[in-house]
């Protein structure tokens, strides 16, 4: 484990958090109180499948006299001698601050990779202080949640991009973690892709992983409940690298009882978090369930990819009947995400296998999709003189601009004079517009707005 990676930032925005959840213990003690980490403390982190050691240092406190870049050049001097590569934290809920401006001067001048961190973006929603990291001119921030475990797919894309390279990091510049973003969300690189396989119990997740590899690498079993733990398999297909990953059955919260049970479901969910394209099977002779379409739901919350691939179709008598319902159950389920591609196949017997793989090239393709800012404008133009937002208390609601902040899944910011006006029903309309428009079908995508600033009160305020 040569591999090390140090965490840096101004007091309380969650590195000692962060460090408990990268190295799965409370090794570092947590405390809203700021300072309480003095030394820097060295652990064994795990991220999926990457092994390397982090580094929790000591938050920078304010001080007279210039001691806040004193304390800051030292502390980043020392961590920084001692890694491969430096996570920078702010504050997601407060924003940019004046300490993390003096943070970001400096690591702006080294020459290993420094990865930004936009920490407390819980669940699906993304902070103001996301936006505001960008200002901090170290690339594109990854938004996460150190204490509840979000967002950690696309801090372990970065860091297993930085350990593969770790012999031609030293020297490259602290351009090197743009280019590495760059390379992971603008370009749709196959290699390194995972791909998880879920499902109710008994659908046929094991045997459709023996049939991609064409061999029997998992047993299966008429019985339900075969896989109990989540098994990776490295596979080459079409000279791609891919990571395949066969997880347990699951059921009903309520008819899971067996502490075993519980642990195979909650690796299976992990599984789906660290995965970027999920196959769904679906049993051909029962067709969506409740609980299918629950899964389906969890899959585009976490906002990976979705295919689902229904099993078993030979044994299914009224096919055009059949995919009608489930076309219609998916649609009414899963209004977030459009299109969603389905795969009829028999994974006992190889029919209609060879329609799976090209089926999720293409969506793991549109969920790296990057779109440029310009065709994004002239688009919300079009759309905006065609379809105006509705009024809010009698003033109309003007969309200034829009971009793409990430990818992974496809990621928007609008901003408005005022966002809190828009009515629910308008978000969907503008993203179903996104989908149609730019081709984001089978994705989910997220849309976020942000209250622009106003000239006039700017202009106001400073000739007073």
């Amino acid at each position: 484990m040569n591999f090390r990676l140090a965490i840096l930032g101004r007091p309380n925005v969650g590195k000692s958090t962060l460090f408990n959840r990268l190295c799965g213990a409370s090794e570092a003690i947590i405390h809203p109180n700021p300072g309480v980490t003095r030394d820097r403390r060295v652990g064994n982190a795990c991220l999926g499948d990457l092994w390397f050691e982090v580094i929790d240092t000591a938050g920078l406190e304010e001080g007279p006299n210039g001691l806040i870049e004193k304390h800051m050049q030292e502390q980043t001097r020392v961590a920084i001698a001692k890694s491969e590569a430096v996570l920078l934290l702010i504050d997601a809920q407060t924003g940019v601050t004046t300490a993390d401006l003096h943070f970001a001067n400096e690591l702006r001048k080294t020459k290993i990779p420094v990865i930004l961190i936009a920490n407390k973006c819980e669940g699906t929603k993304t902070r103001p202080g996301f936006y505001e990291a960008y200002e901090l001119g170290l690339g594109e921030p990854i938004g996460i949640s150190a204490e509840h475990g979000d967002g950690l797919i696309d801090l372990y894309s970065v860091i297993s991009t930085l350990i593969k390279n770790n012999q031609n990091v030293k020297g490259i510049g602290a351009n090197f973690p743009n280019v590495v973003a760059e390379n992971l969300q603008q370009k749709n690189d196959f290699d390194n892709l995972q791909i998880v396989i879920v499902g109710r119990p008994n659908v046929g997740k094991s045997t459709l992983l023996n049939c991609l590899l064409h061999e029997e690498r998992v047993i299966t079993g008429p019985e339900p409940g075969v896989t109990r733990d989540s098994i990776a398999v490295e596979w080459n297909w079409q000279k791609k690298s891919i990571k395949l990953i066969d997880t347990a059955g699951l059921r009903r919260p309520s008819r899971v009882t067996e502490k075993i049970e519980k642990l195979s479901t909650s690796n299976a969910l992990r599984a789906v978090r660290f995965a970027h394209v999920a196959i769904l099977v679906l049993d051909g002779s029962v067709m969506a369930e409740r609980q299918d379409l629950t899964i389906a739901n969890y899959i585009t919350e976490e906002g990976r990819g979705l295919i689902i691939a229904v099993n078993k179709w030979d044994l299914v008598k009224d096919p055009k009947k059949d995919i009608k319902i489930l076309t219609s159950r998916i649609e009414r389920s899963l209004p977030q995400v459009k299109d969603v591609p389905i795969v009829k196949l028999s994974a006992l017997n190889g029919k209609g296998m060879n329609s799976l793989m090209p089926a999720l090239i293409k969506v793991f393709a549109i969920w790296n999709k990057r779109l440029s800012t310009g065709p994004l404008n002239r688009w919300l133009k079009d759309v905006t003189e065609t379809y105006p937002p509705p009024l809010a208390k009698g003033r109309r609601i003007k969309l200034r601009y829009i971009t793409q902040v990430k990818a992974r899944p496809p990621t928007f910011v609008i901003f408005s004079n005022r966002p809190s006006g828009l009515p629910t029903s308008y978000h969907r309309f503008l993203i179903n517009g996104l989908r149609r428009q730019f081709g984001l079908r089978g994705v989910p995508i997220r849309l976020n707005f942000r209250q622009s600033k106003n000239p006039f009160v700017e202009k106001n305020n400073q000739t007073q």
